[in-house]
């Protein structure tokens, strides 16, 4: 792969764990706001994850001699967390709803690290994409269940 292919494929996953630790975050805000305190403590940590696994891109794409553009996650991803708020004041303080919209998310991410993984990276960075994709898949799993448990 070239260097401008892989960089664009890693600032899409870059962009992707961005949205991810932004909608985590708006997910623990309304959930701590609605009384919902444990379930915010885990949203919280996995936006924390996501800011790790940012970081973490960021410095392996470094080591590489490639630079990737950071941000505040993709349009795509804003829009998204814009209609979780406005399905959050229609549904009041129910924290399935919420995890029903970050499980959407994760969805996505999920998909997004499959994808990568199948392109042609070098092999150190799909080692670092790889272990990554296993902690978002099972950041997926976990909220799936959370939103099973309240269903």
């Amino acid at each position: 792969m070239e260097t401008t292919q892989t960089i664009a494929v890693l600032e899409d996953l870059n962009q992707t764990l961005e949205d991810g630790r932004e909608g985590f975050r708006s997910a623990a805000d309304k959930l701590a706001e609605d009384g919902h305190d444990q379930l915010a403590t885990e949203m919280r940590e996995f936006s924390s994850q996501r800011d790790q696994l940012s970081r973490e891109l960021v410095k392996t794409a470094a080591d590489h001699g490639l630079t990737i553009e950071t941000g505040e996650g993709s349009a795509a991803g804003a829009l998204h967390r814009s209609w979780m708020s406005m399905k959050d004041a229609l549904t009041g303080d129910d924290p399935h709803a919420i995890l029903s919209a970050a499980e959407r998310g994760e969805d996505h991410a999920v998909a997004q690290f499959r994808g990568t993984l199948s392109e042609d990276l070098p092999a150190a960075i799909r080692a670092v994409v790889d272990q990554q994709a296993a902690a978002v898949k099972a950041a997926h799993d976990r909220v799936r269940d959370l939103r099973d448990s309240r269903a």
